[in-house]
């Protein structure tokens, strides 16, 4: 399936200066090891793949040398191929399994950056945050890989004619045709229950695959569960699941704010911090930080005590609450809706390189997301359906005088009053 990283993962294969090795980040199953064959299928006459986890054999013949030029004589040793560079990938995948592995990309960075090696790892940000792991500061490049996002998902659909008109209305905020329109919001709304895992997404368009998208999603989370037993401490295990398995109740409040006593009664930041950033850096959630003013840059002005998390997959998120299509559209389901909207507008904003923050003051007003664009504070409100009326977003605007806002809800595209209006399935545009 057609994936939008892979541009820039072609133009680091072709770069000639000052090239490093690449680091691929991301959770788990969000398609990390397809880019790296894919991209060593497209551009590269051989590909030398190394799973550290599946053969921990070749894990032990790094406990020596990890100079390049000594790397490559024992991967052409032990794969009894040639390795030439400028046409041979090397593949390390699951490199946090192997701390000289990773050490030795400084090596080819320094030594031979002739040669094309790239790395992955599932839990990487967990393995990384371990004092024991030398780092090779400033000798990788980093990418990080997130689930499909909405447009990728229409190309896995076979309907990029659909997706391109998207993009080409949100740019010129003109109103799509209302059939288009209808037919986008439902794949929409098909794409907050399969959400943008490849193995989900395949499996909905087999339609008769041995396993259902619903029962990979079950799997797929799951796993996540199973991870926070197999790379989390045992003392610090029940504390992150107690966290996860709180995220229903936290984002179904009308505040979203994480609330500690969720978790359990009595609980405090001093005891649950550690299992919210393990969550983080596993890529299980995404974090979004309260700001107290509406100026450059966000950062600047994020109070760190507050913060809402998110799911970093809409099809994760209803796996966990056990949401159908069906369920989602009913009458009964309003409020969910609005919880899947937000969720997945995280997602798309995640995606695309945004720093998620949002905006309260005082308790009295809050807009959903902060975005920069042009050097300037966006503000991003989110509407499940048609009613629009925005008071914190008014409240906000008579305080910042943004250059616009925008307003994501089931409506079409247009401009008025400084507000842009964009339709939730066109949040991959922003």
């Amino acid at each position: 399936m057609k994936r939008k990283i892979m541009e820039k993962l072609l133009e680091w294969r072709y770069e000639t200066k000052n090239r490093m090795p690449m680091l691929l980040y991301g959770a788990r199953q969000v398609g990390k090891t397809y880019a790296m064959h894919e991209l060593g299928s497209q551009a590269f006459k051989n590909t030398v793949y190394i799973n550290f986890e599946a053969d921990r054999t070749i894990g032990d013949f790094f406990q020596s040398d990890i100079h390049a030029d000594s790397i490559v004589r024992l991967l052409e040793k032990y794969f009894h191929t040639e390795i030439i560079p400028d046409e041979t990938l090397i593949i390390f995948d699951e490199v946090q399994m192997c701390e000289r592995a990773l050490t030795s990309l400084k090596y080819f960075a320094e030594e031979s950056p002739e040669y094309h090696v790239i790395a992955a790892g599932s839990l990487l940000g967990i393995a990384l945050n371990r004092s024991t792991y030398s780092f090779p500061v400033g000798k990788v490049r980093m990418l990080t890989m997130y689930p499909m996002d909405f447009e990728e998902y229409l190309w896995a659909r076979g309907k990029e004619l659909l997706a391109d008109v998207i993009r080409e209305h949100f740019e010129k905020d003109q109103v799509m045709a209302q059939n288009l329109h209808q037919e986008a919001l439902a794949e929409y709304y098909n794409y907050c229950i399969v959400g943008g895992m490849p193995a989900a997404v395949q499996a909905e368009i087999a339609g008769q695959a041995t396993l259902s998208q619903e029962e990979i999603r079950q799997m797929l989370l799951d796993s996540y569960i199973a991870d926070m037993t197999k790379y989390a401490a045992s003392d610090e295990t029940v504390k992150i699941f107690a966290a996860y398995d709180s995220l229903p109740s936290q984002l179904a409040r009308d505040s979203k704010k994480f609330q500690y006593k969720l978790i359990k009664s009595g609980a405090r930041s001093s005891q649950y911090g550690d299992s919210i950033d393990w969550l983080i850096r596993a890529g299980i959630v995404n974090k979004c930080t309260r700001c107290t003013q509406g100026f450059m840059p966000p950062a600047a002005f994020q109070d760190l005590s507050a913060f809402k998390l998110y799911y970093s997959d809409t099809g994760i998120m209803s796996a966990r609450i056990r949401m159908t299509l069906e369920r989602l559209m009913s009458s009964e389901s309003e409020r969910f809706r609005g919880i899947f909207a937000e969720n997945y507008v995280a997602c798309a904003l995640k995606a695309n390189g945004h720093e998620l923050f949002y905006w309260e003051s005082d308790g009295k007003a809050e807009v959903d997301f902060l975005i920069i664009r042009d050097d300037h504070v966006i503000p991003v409100e989110c509407k499940a359906g048609d009613h629009v009326r925005a008071k914190s977003l008014m409240v906000y605007k008579e305080k910042y005088d943004p250059i616009y806002s925008i307003r994501i809800s089931t409506r079409n595209f247009g401009m008025a009053a400084g507000v842009k209006s964009v339709p939730l399935y066109a949040a991959y545009c922003i």
